[in-house]
């Protein structure tokens, strides 16, 4: 003879089943929804260094930012350090997190002077690398630290121009890097910016052709305040 279970007793049990499997469904959801975004796929890093004097002189709303304040100094500053894809596009804004902390901020201030364009250059780029926000900027602080860069642009004290691939030139035999790895941005045939491609584990290598270059003869070179 069979066992059978009482009518309210699989109500119960059944209950009980239906319940399970909800918490483990809500369980489930909640760590999905807690999970940290993957990094956006990408095939080599940018490393834009503006030309501090070139930036205040064409941007007189920017003249009251530390980067033009005179009593400092400043030449070559970070703008960024940008995931980019070899077909000239980039990925951005991969994943929403909590603002740089003011511990952060105050320490990158000397090489990238702007809280707002490290808050910006974080969210914009910096979520998209792999990186923490400590591992980001601590890697932006070593390449910007381990740049040699050439006399003519450590603290020029009067105008000057120069061919642009001279000074790609100079910038790669600095850095003993290839020559290809590094492009001048010129806007009104000024010079502008220094552009440094870097693979992921952050080595000199060749920028891609689908990398804007300067066409100017020559670009003028404003001198450091």
């Amino acid at each position: 003879m069979g066992y059978h279970v009482p009518i309210m007793t699989k109500r119960m049990l059944s209950a009980f089943l239906l319940l399970s499997l909800a918490c483990s469904i809500s369980t489930l959801s909640f760590a999905k929804s807690k999970k940290k975004p993957k990094p956006a796929n990408f095939d080599y890093y940018l490393l834009t260094l503006s030309w501090a004097p070139q930036f205040c002189a064409s941007n007189p709303s920017g003249r009251t930012s530390d980067e033009c304040n005179p009593n400092k100094h400043m030449g070559l500053v970070v703008h960024g350090l940008w995931p980019q894809y070899d077909n000239g596009k980039w990925p951005q804004d991969c994943h929403s997190t909590p603002p740089v902390s003011s511990d952060t901020v105050n320490h990158m201030m000397p090489i990238m002077p702007g809280s707002s364009l490290i808050q910006h250059e974080w969210a914009k780029h910096g979520t998209c690398s792999g990186l923490t926000v400590d591992q980001y900027f601590a890697a932006i602080e070593k390449l910007y630290n381990g740049l040699k860069v050439p006399d003519d642009f450590k603290q020029p004290s009067s105008d000057s121009t120069a061919a642009p691939p001279d000074i790609e030139q100079k910038f790669a035999t600095a850095n003993q890097a290839p020559t290809d790895a590094f492009r001048v941005s010129c806007p009104q045939n000024e010079f502008s910016a220094v552009e440094v491609c870097l693979t992921k584990d952050f080595q000199y290598q060749a920028c891609p052709s689908t990398m804007k270059e300067c066409h100017a003869s020559q670009v003028k070179v404003l001198p450091v305040p």
